[in-house]
């Protein structure tokens, strides 16, 4: 839902940056700021700044900056209206009502409905796992070693023996037996027109959306019979293809990767190890929806998937899907067990960490897998295997990386790198695809570099463009003369004397000038958390507050004036020459030579 600037700022000025960014993260008083180690990144040395001035953060170690919506959308890992929704519920602020059509509004009351449904039906099975009934399923829980309060956190419930319990539990509560054929809850026996439990006799594992509501529910058998593990089918409210299992938890997960693993226990398990940023998909295949919702929250992904032949086709298809979604995966190693679950309960938590630490390259477990069919003891077997082996290198766009990966097969399989580059270079000339026997590019990705927006590409240093380094230091001194009008707002009258809002240039630095100018133009002094609300973008965002950031400067008033008419005289000096009324060209240029003249002669009054 969009919300009108107005309402924007009334939440944002009701949220004290300092009292939000403290809950989450312990800031301690330097100087006018407030400083701490920064959530968004590994640190042992504070560099993480909050003021309550500007009502803005900055990170001086991975640069992320914003106001407090900002924060709330990196941390919380939410969008941009959610943020505004969560902090308005903070402060106590009624956000306007959408206007919803009757059909629009049909369907959301349908939705909340099916909510209220499945959230009754969350705790009844809640309920039941705790009671004598339940004792079969808590026989199986605590077998699998599970804690009671990992079986709290995660809702675990039992569904009884009886068949229709569940149905008859919640006639009582007066829900109709409509809502509960769109719930996914029950089977419908048409012949007789009667309804029983979809759910009987299992271990209930309740499925959530990141707004931590019950979307659905899987359940494990208890006994023999088929199938083992079931589902609620699709509904108005639940798309196995677009949900997580534990995503809710793992998206507050500070590690920076997810854990992708293929069932409930295995991510339990991990969870209860410590390991919080585990996730499934939900008894589904992973789809492209899947990967870009894991893109929300992370560009590195680790496959736990089975060390089974079933698992490791598994991986080999969601390799290439993760890349082309922009996430860097990985593969564990969970030999000689079989998931996590195992291999924790048989080693622990410190030796599943360091198999993390080792997790193996995709391209290169790409490249094992692919070896198992090719016998490199016959001559001409082996040739084919470095063709196709070729065949996928040449898809990397970088010559830096096809270069990496040429060296790292050459090494791990005994080939003379050049050989393996002159097969690289003829597959290149063929379009990039395998010579191979399968004809297949990379795994079946024939997309752009599968390395492209990979965390070392996408690590660029702040504010830092193409083109020549003339262009950069004026992009740079553009945005530095945006910063002292911030810091320095009496330096306004001057400045707009020489340069207009339009002189900044275009994208993120034209339209902050554009705001401050506003700003300063009306009430004489910048609110830069104000600035930065009218930046959606996140991108954006980061680069608007690395512009406004300012620390507390330490340079005497003499200093900062010279610094300050130096940085005017170049922005002035690179701004497009433009015509007074009854000016040409040559007296446009006569003129702006003198304006560079006088500003070196400029008193200027800081204050």
């Amino acid at each position: 839902m969009y919300y009108p600037d107005e309402v924007v700022d009334q939440v944002r000025t009701a949220n004290d940056i300092v009292d939000v960014i403290g809950q989450s993260v312990q800031l301690k008083k330097s100087g006018r700021d407030y400083i701490g180690l920064c959530p968004f990144h590994n640190e042992k040395t504070p560099s993480f700044s909050v003021s309550r001035i500007k009502q803005m953060f900055y990170c001086f170690g991975c640069h992320k900056g914003g106001n407090v919506i900002t924060f709330v959308e990196e941390y919380d890992h939410l969008s941009f209206t959610e943020a505004v929704e969560a902090l308005a519920g903070r402060a106590g602020i009624r956000l306007p009502e959408q206007e919803y059509s009757p059909q629009e509004r049909r369907s959301r009351d349908e939705k909340e409905a099916l909510l209220n449904v499945n959230r009754i039906a969350g705790a009844y099975y809640y309920y039941m796992l705790r009671t004598p009934e339940g004792k079969s399923g808590m026989d199986y829980l605590t077998g699998r070693r599970l804690t009671d309060e990992t079986m709290k956190n995660f809702g675990l419930g039992y569904a009884g023996k009886h068949s229709d319990a569940l149905y008859r539990y919640l006639k009582q509560k007066g829900i109709s037996d409509d809502l509960l054929r769109q719930s996914g809850l029950m089977n419908v026996d048409e012949r007789r027109g009667t309804m029983y439990d979809k759910f009987w006799n299992r271990v209930i594992f309740p499925i959530m959306d990141v707004n931590n509501r019950v979307i659905g529910f899987g359940g494990r058998l208890m006994g023999d019979g088929r199938p083992k593990y079931l589902n609620s089918p699709e509904t108005k409210i639940f798309d196995k293809s677009r949900n997580l299992y534990a995503l809710n938890a793992a998206r507050r997960s500070r590690s920076g990767q997810l854990i992708l693993s293929e069932g409930y226990m295995d991510v339990i398990s991990m969870h209860q190890a410590g390991f919080t940023n585990a996730v499934a998909s939900l008894g589904t295949a992973l789809t492209q929806q899947h990967c870009a919702l894991m893109k929300r929250y992370t560009d590195s992904v680790i496959l736990s998937y089975d060390s089974d032949n079933a698992g490791v086709s598994a991986a080999m298809r969601a390799i290439p899907m993760l890349r082309s979604a922009g996430i860097t995966p990985r593969i564990l190693n969970l030999e000689p067990y079989k998931d996590p679950d195992e291999f924790i309960k048989a080693l622990g938590k410190e030796a599943f960490q360091e198999r993390l630490d080792k997790a193996e390259n995709a391209f290169l477990f790409e490249v094992r897998i692919t070896q198992r069919d090719y016998n490199l003891q016959d001559p001409d077997s082996r040739t084919q295997f470095f063709r196709e082996v070729a065949g996928r290198i040449a898809v990397f766009e970088l010559e830096m990386e096809r270069q990496n990966y040429i060296d790292a097969v050459a090494r791990e399989y005994m080939i003379d790198p050049r050989q393996l580059k002159e097969l690289v270079l003829k597959a290149l000339v063929l379009g990039g695809t395998s010579a191979g026997r399968t004809g297949t590019a990379y795994g079946g990705y024939t997309g752009s570099s599968p390395l492209q927006g990979s965390p070392a590409e996408r690590t660029a240093v702040p504010g830092s463009r193409s083109g020549s380094a003339r262009e950069q230091g004026e992009a740079a001194a553009r945005k530095l003369l945006i910063n002292y009008l911030v810091q320095y707002p009496g330096i306004y009258e001057t400045v707009r004397r020489y340069l207009s809002a339009d002189d900044y240039g275009d994208g993120v630095a034209g339209k902050t000038a554009a705001l401050v100018y506003s700003q300063l133009d009306a009430s004489g002094e910048v609110d830069a958390a104000a600035v930065l609300s009218r930046f959606e973008d996140l991108e954006d965002q980061q680069e608007a507050a690395q512009i406004l950031h300012t620390s507390e400067s330490t340079a005497s008033a003499a200093e900062s004036r010279k610094a300050i008419l130096e940085t005017l005289r170049r922005v002035y000096q690179a701004a497009p020459l433009r015509a007074g009324e009854g000016q040409d060209a040559l007296s446009a240029a006569i003129q702006k030579k003198k304006n560079l003249e006088s500003i070196r002669k400029i008193n200027l009054i800081l204050e």
